[in-house]
């Protein structure tokens, strides 16, 4: 019987190390990537109609504005560069911006406002180089809050302009 048990524990730590070995993310030749590697992987790869709010379009990060403002701050400003950059980089990706506000106003009004943000992220993305004909933009002003909460640290979250990539 300890014979047996021991056999049946052998072969639960076989099984167990496979599936761990079988975890790591492997590049397109099979190699095994781990740690910042994995992670450099990772911050190239998206997902078509993935979007930057569930971190599926690749390096390109959601930017946040001020309460009723659709002016670039300091911090969306670096942000846009890095998504620039990388929308130079892969010249085929094309994207749509999409401005959001949080639940305060109208909706005639944060409509308004939800292009003025898409706008602004727009053209500071032409400025830098990128192809406006591959840039699209659309408002869903309050509509598509992505934190639900009635205080500030949520509607913060909601007044913001994320991508999505129609085209890859």
């Amino acid at each position: 019987m300890k014979s047996f048990l021991k056999s049946i524990s052998t072969v639960a730590v076989f099984v167990l190390a496979l599936s761990f070995y079988g975890c790591a993310s492997q590049d397109k030749k099979g190699e095994s990537l781990t740690g910042s590697d994995a992670a450099a992987k990772d911050a190239t790869a998206f997902d078509l109609y993935g979007d930057s709010d569930n971190s599926k379009a690749g390096a390109l990060k959601t930017v946040y504005f001020d309460f009723n403002s659709s002016t670039l701050t300091g911090s969306t400003e670096e942000t846009l560069k890095g998504n620039a950059s990388f929308l130079k980089e892969n010249n085929k990706v094309k994207v749509q911006v999409e401005g959001h506000c949080d639940e305060r106003g109208s909706i005639q009004y944060n409509l308004a406002l939800g292009e003025r943000r898409a706008k602004s992220v727009k053209d500071y993305l032409v400025a830098s180089g990128v192809n406006a004909d591959r840039i699209t933009t659309i408002s869903y002003g309050k509509e598509k809050p992505i934190a639900m909460g009635q205080d500030e640290d949520s509607w913060s979250k909601n007044r913001r302009g994320n991508f999505v990539v129609t085209e890859k």
